[in-house]
């Protein structure tokens, strides 16, 4: 069979064409509702070749053929790894033209045995985030006169993976912080403990989102871990920032919104408002204060205070998901606590913006402008998949699994706030309300939703 979708992109056929092309473009167009992941991306558009990872041991390989290449004007890739190659034949071509008002048209004819019923919604997304992605570039060349050299710590996680992918294909390096032995020019070690002195040479700004995960039973090892992931190496990274000459203006670092405490009732929160009490408002207070020695020593300090990140390749959608696609999703605890969510590709805008933006510093609500109960969270995800949502949990379930602390803190907490200092700035949203957010996230994508 053979389909066609096309897609018309507000920018010239040479940008359009070298997003392509850069590290990060496979990543950034993969739906995370596919069970398939990048490992290796192509090094080159006419004869280089992309790996999938796929569930069972399989992999996916996308073989690009030069014979088709133009440049700037068209590729084409087919599967090429037995079995995949017989059991699902695959062919794609993308052709770029230029429209008189200096935007492209983007057209990608596939020739495959997959009916198009089953490709609909992957298309929609990748037109979605090509589109916004390159909007986002454009937006950012009014503060940038060149690309930046962007250290990150914490790149293989969920919100790391996106944002290197987002900023290598806006044509900016990212040295990646490794714990491991580098694996390139663009790895370098980092030692959390004690961190090389040359290891923030020639960076123009840190974005730091390294630490241990937070969920979990509260016990004695699980809250050192927590702590120790993220206040003592964040202070040791911020004054490595801050005493290398050569190094960075800016330092991005991640934060919570549990800083304003697990139960603050309906209260409205913007950056302003007091710190709440609790164990993870603790971490939260001594983790920002972590980031002074930057900003004493002139550095630009931003700290991201992260809400619930909506992605369906990690955190609590990717278990919610599956539950709610059976019809065995419902309501949290008494479903009133405010869930403070923000989209995956929302969370990597603000961090974009955090490094662009010299007029932003200080603490910044990372989350979307329109918070909702917990049983509003419910009811939309259960419409976004056509099901019903009849099982409410009882308090009673995440306390038996994480503990009465861990339950107060994490599952049952809920915070109202809102990104004041973002609206303040006219910031766009890709995904403003939930039920947008949720079917680019599921692959439950309207016409409307991909812009077409």
């Amino acid at each position: 069979m053979d389909h066609e979708f096309e897609q018309v992109v507000d920018a010239p056929r040479s940008e359009v064409f070298a997003w392509f092309a850069r590290p990060g473009a496979l990543t950034r167009l993969s739906p995370p509702w596919l069970p398939m992941t990048p490992v290796r991306e192509a090094s080159d558009l006419a004869r280089g070749e992309a790996v999938l990872k796929l569930p069972g041991g399989l992999t996916w390989t996308a073989r690009h053929d030069p014979h088709a290449y133009q440049d700037g004007l068209r590729f084409a890739d087919r599967s090429a790894s037995f079995p995949l190659r017989t059991l699902v034949p695959w062919r794609h071509i993308h052709v770029f033209s230029d429209l008189p008002d200096g935007r492209t048209e983007v057209t990608d004819h596939v020739r495959t045995r997959v009916p198009l019923r089953a490709l609909e919604h992957t298309f929609r997304y990748r037109h979605r985030q090509l589109a916004d992605d390159l909007a986002a570039h454009h937006w950012a060349g009014a503060y940038l006169d060149r690309p930046l050299t962007v250290a990150v710590s914490g790149s293989s996680g969920m919100v790391g993976t996106a944002l290197t992918a987002f900023l290598t294909t806006g044509g900016h390096r990212v040295i990646r912080l490794v714990r491991g032995t580098p694996r390139g020019d663009d790895e370098r070690r980092w030692d959390p403990s004690s961190p090389a002195p040359d290891l923030l040479a020639g960076v123009d700004a840190v974005v730091h989102l390294a630490g241990a995960p937070i969920a979990g039973r509260f016990t004695g090892e699980h809250r050192a871990k927590i702590r120790g992931s993220r206040i003592e190496p964040t202070r040791l990274l911020a004054e490595l920032a801050a005493a290398t000459p050569d190094g960075p203006g800016v330092f991005v670092s991640a934060s919570a919104v549990g800083f304003y405490g697990p139960d603050p009732g309906d209260e409205v929160l913007t950056e302003d408002a007091d710190r709440g009490d609790g164990f993870l408002a603790d971490v939260v207070v001594d983790w920002e204060a972590a980031t002074l020695p930057a900003e004493r020593a002139g550095l630009r300090v931003v700290n991201v205070r992260t809400g619930i990140v909506q992605s369906t390749r990690g955190g609590v959608l990717r278990l919610q998901r599956p539950l709610f696609a059976l019809g065995l999703g419902g309501r949290l605890g008494s479903g009133e606590q405010w869930t403070p969510w923000i989209d995956l590709d929302d969370l990597v805008d603000v961090y974009h913006r955090a490094l662009v933006d010299d007029s932003l510093s200080g603490p910044v609500n990372g989350v979307a402008p329109s918070p909702v109960r917990n049983r509003e969270y419910t009811a939309v995800l259960a419409h976004v998949m056509h099901r019903p949502a009849v099982f409410p949990v009882p308090s009673l379930g995440p306390a038996l699994l994480l503990g009465r602390e861990g339950a107060r803190e994490l599952a049952l907490a809920g915070q109202r706030a809102v990104p004041q200092r973002l609206t303040e700035r006219e910031h766009r949203f890709r995904f403003p309300d939930l039920a947008s957010c949720l079917r680019h996230q599921c692959g439950h994508l309207s016409r409307e939703d991909a812009g077409s």
